[in-house]
């Protein structure tokens, strides 16, 4: 339902301009124009069945409608991107026909069926690969100093999965891959920083995916903490599910797994009436590592507080381009590693997707932080360093 209500201005803008930009150059046959006419009819009527329908269908019927519909909205962005471009030539060469030569007049048709064949080609390739992006997630070390004595523990290693986003189009098959890749990397911890669900709970309860999310395996345990999907419909029945995968809801709480750190699960930023970090750091031993996880990068109250590191999900990096850059108007930080004064953040690109399964111009990860303790030789002057 969501890609259908982020795309619906796509739908009736981008799709009409790319036909009119398409039919232009189209052989004059009436077979040519016909079968071009009906591929963007069925793909609009497809968009809005789906969408005034979308309640009365089964997910075997709607799941499909979702994705096709959602391909071309995204692909339609690089093909309205790439067709502006070409519109801007056009443009141009007819303000100042001097600057090109004499033969592009003379084949101005046949080059702009060329420019348009190429650059269909380039965003099937580009869909191509931003599937490859979230089907197969890299795995991300990142080294960590703090700088903090922890007497019988001079080294955490955790696993960070956020934005797993469980549901139509991250399922069961990918749920498995994350647990495998997880276990792989032996871990001390792992925390899954919110939006495990992607929108509604059924395809992930109808899969069972609960039961691949008891096969991690750690030491320290699994700590989940809520993200703003978990605040999207069915709110309660999502935390009891989240409780039957045997990880610890961490919902506004402080637990030690071992006497050598303190873990803090904050509750979502969506609760605007969550409680403070200072509330819950009353009591903390601060002499001894904090970890704060968090779905949201609201990272100011750990540094005013006194915590050492935080991790946070949610921004996807920007998921696909241009979103990539537009975010950033949003966030003074949207991905990767940073620090504030003593205090050091690692935000996740998120290990799954929302909506449909592209990333264009990020990646899928899953994050081992190599966390040292004072007494190891620092990775570098921040205390910090990655490798993929």
């Amino acid at each position: 339902m969501r890609v259908f209500l982020q795309a619906i201005f796509g739908q009736l803008l981008f799709t009409l301009y790319i036909y009119l930009r398409g039919r232009a150059v189209l052989p004059r046959r009436r077979r040519w124009r016909l079968l071009y006419t009906l591929f963007f009819a069925a793909e609009w009527a497809l968009y809005f069945f789906g969408y005034f329908t979308h309640s009365e269908l089964p997910d075997s019927v709607m799941v499909p409608i979702l994705m096709i519909c959602g391909t071309w909205y995204i692909a339609s962005i690089y093909l309205v991107t790439g067709l502006l471009f070409f519109d801007l030539c056009r443009w141009i060469y007819r303000r100042r026909p001097g600057w090109f030569p004499a033969w592009i007049a003379a084949n101005a048709l046949r080059l702009r069926r060329g420019a348009y064949l190429l650059l269909a080609l380039f965003t099937v390739g580009l869909m191509i690969q931003g599937y490859h992006n979230v089907e197969d997630p890299r795995v991300k070390h990142v080294r960590i100093t703090i700088p903090k004595s922890t007497p019988g523990r001079d080294s955490l290693k955790v696993v960070l999965m956020t934005d797993t986003h469980f549901g139509e189009s991250i399922g069961k098959r990918n749920a498995q891959r994350f647990v495998t890749l997880s276990n792989a990397e032996q871990p001390d911890m792992v925390v899954i920083a919110g939006d495990v669900i992607d929108y509604e709970l059924r395809i992930a309860a109808r899969e069972h995916i609960e039961e691949d999310l008891r096969r991690l395996r750690a030491p320290l345990g699994v700590y989940i903490t809520l993200g703003n999907h978990e605040y999207r419909a069915n709110r309660i029945a999502k935390q009891r599910w989240l409780r039957r995968t045997g990880g610890t809801l961490l919902i506004d709480s402080v637990v030690r797994p071992d006497s050598t750190f303190t873990l803090i699960g904050r509750d979502d930023y969506t609760n605007r009436h969550r409680a403070a970090l200072s509330q819950l750091m009353r009591g903390v031993d601060t002499s001894r590592p904090v970890i704060v996880a968090d779905h949201q990068p609201k990272f100011r109250e750990v540094v005013m507080n006194g915590a050492d590191l935080g991790l946070f999900g949610h921004t996807h990096a920007g998921q696909i381009w241009p979103f990539s850059w537009i975010i950033k108007l949003a966030y003074a930080h949207t991905y990767g590693y940073f620090r504030e004064g003593p205090a050091q953040f690692y935000i996740s690109s998120g290990i799954g997707c929302a909506g449909p399964p592209y990333r264009i111009g990020t990646r899928s990860e899953l994050v081992v932080l190599h966390i040292r303790f004072k007494g190891a030789p620092p990775a570098n002057k921040a205390g910090y360093m990655m490798d993929e």
